[in-house]
Order: C-alpha cells, then structure tokens, then sequence
C-alpha cells in the first residue's frame, strides 16, 4: 500500500519499489539489505559495494564498485530505481580531516551524481545522531555528515532525507555486526524500556527508509522518533 502525507493524515495506495543499497558489507548496510530482501513491496535490489556481500537472493543484482569516486554522472547501471538507500559509512577516528571528508561527503555526492537525480528517486543517507547541519560546530565528523545532507537536499531529488539513526539492533541473522555490539547487547532490552529515542530495530529502519521512499515525509532529518513512526506506516 502506498501512503501520501498529506496534512496530518494518511492516504493509501499500492506502490512497489526498486531500491539501491551501498555498504552491505558493513553493519547497517548489511541489516537494511536483509529486512528488504524480505520486505514485501520490495520488488529489485541492486547492491553497490567495494566487493561482494556474500547474499544470494532471487531480487538481489550486485554491482561491485572498487572506488565510488571513479562512478561517473548518470551511471546507467544506476537508473530506472525509485530510492537509494545510502549506508556506506567510515568511523572518523584515526582519520585525518581530509581524509575523513574525502570517504564521507566526497564518496556520497559522487554516487549520488551517479545515479543521475531525478525527481523519481529518493536519496536517504544514513549519517548518525550528533550530526550538524549548521556546518559550524566544533566536531569534524559532525560538520561533514551535515554537508553532506544539506547538498544531496539541493539536489533535484523526488526528496533526500538524512536518517540520523542512534545505536541499532541487529537483524536475524547477520553476520557483519560491529565488535563491541557483542559486549553491550544485553544492555538493548533496557534501552528500550529506559531510552527508547536512543534505539531502533534493524527492522524499523529498513521499514523507515522504504516507508519514505514511497511515501516522503514532513522533514528531511529523521531522527530515531521519526523512524518509529514512519516503520509503523509499513505493511
């Protein structure tokens, strides 16, 4: 079904998506691939990344991309798709400013251009909580990440959205889990209860991102709220 905002109230009509996804060999990207593999108005999934993400899948097509630098505008293996759901991400620390600024707003605007923008697709990059849209503050990687989103929303996108997800539980299944998840993961089941704005679900995220992609929404800055809301519009 597929929902328009429209003033506080929900429309419905049927709406399939075909989607992009980067960084499915990391942990966000990986977790929102799975949940869309299953996700019932998914209908094609084409995977970008460095290298293959070791998932076999009827909807799955695989792009392997050594340097998204190197993508040139309009790629057209990057067209005729309704939503790129961007997870490629690198951690700043050890990082020198320029390189960090390099792998995050340089890598995300240069695939973004790839994918020709069009007033058909949705671009939703996923950059974090702490995120600084001001481009003012004192934290580098804050400054960057709110670069980055305020120029995929000047492109000529149906809408982009930047997703400034907090700490996220695993989907079922995955393999490509960040280290020290291993260490706190008891610690979800009451963060959920004690801080629910602080964490979503894989699930909710995936449901976020594909929610949007059909629907748009009020703001282009989703924080962890916005994704409760908007993975519950879905099914």
């Amino acid at each position: 079904m597929h929902r328009f905002w429209n003033s506080g109230r929900v429309l419905t009509k049927h709406f399939i998506v075909k989607v992009i996804i980067t960084g499915a060999t990391g942990m966000i990207g990986e977790g929102v691939l799975l949940e869309s593999l299953k996700h019932p108005q998914v209908s094609q999934i084409l995977s970008v990344s460095r290298k293959p993400c070791g998932i076999e899948h009827p909807k799955l097509t695989e792009y392997i991309v050594p340097d998204f630098l190197a993508l040139q505008p309009n790629d057209p293996r990057l067209t005729g798709y309704d939503a790129c759901f961007f997870c490629a991400g690198v951690s700043s620390v050890g990082m020198s400013e320029e390189q960090y600024e390099r792998l995050t707003y340089d890598t995300t605007i240069a695939f973004a251009r790839a994918t020709g923008p069009n007033p058909q697709m949705t671009f939703v990059y996923v950059s974090g909580g702490g995120t600084d849209s001001s481009e003012k503050g004192r934290m580098h990687w804050a400054r960057v990440k709110g670069k980055t989103e305020n120029d995929l929303m000047r492109m000529p996108f149906k809408q982009a959205f930047g997703f400034r997800i907090g700490v996220v539980q695993p989907a079922s299944g995955q393999q490509r889990v960040l280290s020290y998840y291993k260490y706190f993961s008891w610690l979800i089941p009451i963060l959920k209860v004690l801080l629910p704005r602080t964490i979503s679900t894989m699930s909710q995220v995936a449901n976020a991102m594909i929610n949007v992609s059909q629907n748009g929404y009020p703001e282009n800055v989703i924080q962890i709220s916005d994704i409760a809301i908007l993975s519950k519009q879905n099914g």
